[in-house]
């Protein structure tokens, strides 16, 4: 193949021919002769190439694709982190059918020894397995063995959104990382907003890595809203609201319970529904994706854990139930509808009393370096791992106080993280000094309250406001749009105004993107901006939300 001078040019610097032909030479590989890498796909591999890369691209952009042809062109093996046991067969299967060597390594197989000798022995191309796995040192020290050129994170928005609180492993993917050579990272997702876009990079230990963003908007989907104050009728709305869409789709809630409440209100309006949440065993959870993706079942009624690397085409809504706790879940979850191109809906119930429920994991008082301290030293003095509630009462802190500390200690490497709740010493632990390390894991837990009370606000600017839901959402996303959409229901009713400038806006007002400076918070960038505010992601203060008129007048922020 010839290339012109562009192609030449990834997303994050020239791209020598060699290079640029061996990636030729992998696609053929992978995907068969005569066949192209799409809209994204290449900038991806160009950019992990040069650089470790952070890739947000539209769901079924053949990310598997991308870490496949990336490894191939490095020469070494690649480690694939990715959540789900169901996406690890899946993806196996992908490999293995486009002729690569690959195999999975987590809790249902079999014989373990067998693979890890040979992904060490140079006999896999690609192992897939899950973050609970890198955090075993001998399953690291096997790996380490095998030389891998590449760690891809698929479903990269789980180190931000699953690591602090219900998978802490994932927050020691950079550690893992270390022991594994520092191979190049691969990051991919559909989702990821601005700043979780830097937290992933952050937690991974790849701070400036190469960002590449492809295709965030979903316009087939039509975005609508409903403000709701008694959760009674809100659930009446909902069941009104599924009936009267028909077909086949998603309801998403955030507690199990919730699940079958809807579920049982959806059957006895004679919807055949099932529910689904992550504590469910796993053969039921099977059973139930696998009549989703049948049509077996119409409509599922599921908390966030069901849906990921899901691709049923014809889902043609995704109703919230309750309001997500973050815009980037909601991008993610609404995205799983019409993912043939075709018309489809998203409907979002927000209750504005329900945003104080992803507040409450903040509650109480944060553990002070001093008690991590005292904490951190009871772990070194005990090498075969301690019950973590065992940790709390002798350094003064309540078990969620500690609860909300483990993740930070995890991510610097001070511990790791044992099956039974036991937490046993990291490598930084050995190496480090306890007083530094304690002081940095508090920070980080101030750091995440901030980030997660941030979150909401934004959350609510989307589901309150009274401008485009898309642009919104979209400016958030990091994808600033000057024109309203004419495909929500506020477009639908005339509110956002004049489509080419927002009501009110002056020359020299802050613009979505925009990098600025605060006397007091310091660097920061804008998300969004409405007629009376703006909303500013400071890079150490979280979200802020300052009054448009005050910061006209008293000029608080400054270009950075």
């Amino acid at each position: 193949m010839t290339h012109a001078p562009e192609d030449l040019l990834g997303p994050c610097g020239p791209v020598d021919r060699a290079t640029a032909d061996a990636v030729d030479a992998a696609v053929a590989r992978v995907l068969g002769d005569g066949a192209a890498l799409g809209d994204g796909q290449r900038e991806a591999v160009l950019g992990a190439l040069g650089d470790d890369c952070l890739a947000v691209l539209p769901p079924a952009a053949g990310k598997t694709a991308v870490y496949a042809v990336t490894g191939l062109v490095l020469g070494g093996p690649t480690v694939v982190v990715s959540p789900t046991l169901s996406l690890h067969h899946d993806q196996v299967a992908h490999l293995v059918d486009a002729g690569l060597r690959a195999a999975a390594l987590n809790s249902t197989v079999a014989d373990r020894d067998a693979v890890l000798t040979r992904f060490g022995d140079g006999g896999l191309d690609v192992l897939v397995t899950s973050p609970e796995q890198l955090a075993r040192p001998d399953v690291l020290d096997a790996l380490a063995a095998g030389g891998p050129t590449l760690l891809a994170v698929d479903e990269a928005h789980c180190v931000c959104d699953w690591g602090p609180d219900c998978r802490p492993d994932y927050l020691g993917l950079a550690v893992a990382r270390r022991r594994l050579g520092r191979p190049r990272v691969l990051a991919l997702t559909a989702t990821a907003s601005v700043p979780a876009r830097q937290e992933i990079l952050e937690l991974l230990g790849v701070p400036d890595a190469c960002v590449v963003v492809r295709d965030t908007d979903r316009p087939n989907i039509h975005l609508a809203g409903h403000l709701v104050h008694d959760e009674g009728a809100k659930w009446e709305r909902v069941v009104r609201e599924v009936v009267d869409l028909g077909d086949s789709g998603i309801v998403y809630v955030t507690t199990r319970a919730h699940t079958t409440l809807v579920r049982d209100r959806l059957r006895a309006a004679g919807i055949t529904a099932e529910a689904y949440d992550g504590g469910m065993k796993a053969a039921e959870r099977a059973r139930v994706q696998d009549a989703f993706m049948a049509g077996e079942v119409p409509v599922v009624v599921a908390t966030s854990a069901f849906g990921m690397g899901i691709d049923k085409p014809d889902v043609r809504w995704v109703v919230h139930g309750d309001t997500p706790t973050s815009i980037d879940a909601y991008h993610q979850e609404s995205g799983r509808a019409g993912r043939d191109g075709g018309p489809a809906r998203a409907v979002l119930f927000h209750r504005p009393q329900d945003l104080g429920r992803p507040k409450l994991f903040a509650s109480g008082r944060d553990a002070r370096p001093r008690a991590l301290r005292t904490v951190l030293a009871a772990i070194a003095q005990n090498p075969e791992g301690v019950a973590q509630d065992e940790l709390a009462r002798p350094a003064g802190l309540s078990k969620a106080a500690l609860a909300r500390a483990v993740p930070a200690l995890v991510a610097l490497g001070a511990v790791r993280s044992l099956p039974g709740r036991r937490l046993a010493a990291g490598d930084a632990l050995a190496d480090g000094d306890l007083g530094e390390l304690a002081a940095g894991a508090a920070a980080l837990v101030v750091r995440r309250r901030e980030r997660e009370q941030s979150k909401v606000e934004l959350v609510r600017r989307f589901a309150e406001g009274t401008g485009c839901r898309r642009r919104t959402l979209l400016e958030v996303l990091g994808d600033v749009r000057d024109t309203a959409c004419g495909h929500c229901d506020h477009c639908d009713a005339g509110l956002p105004g004049d489509p080419g400038r927002r009501a009110g806006s002056r020359d020299g007002d802050p613009a979505p993107g925009e990098a600025v400076r605060h006397d007091e918070w310091g660097r920061g960038t804008v998300t969004t901006v409405a007629e009376d505010s703006v909303v500013v992601l400071f890079d150490e203060g979280g979200y802020r939300t300052l009054s448009l008129p005050l910061v006209r007048e008293k000029q608080l922020l400054a270009p950075a």
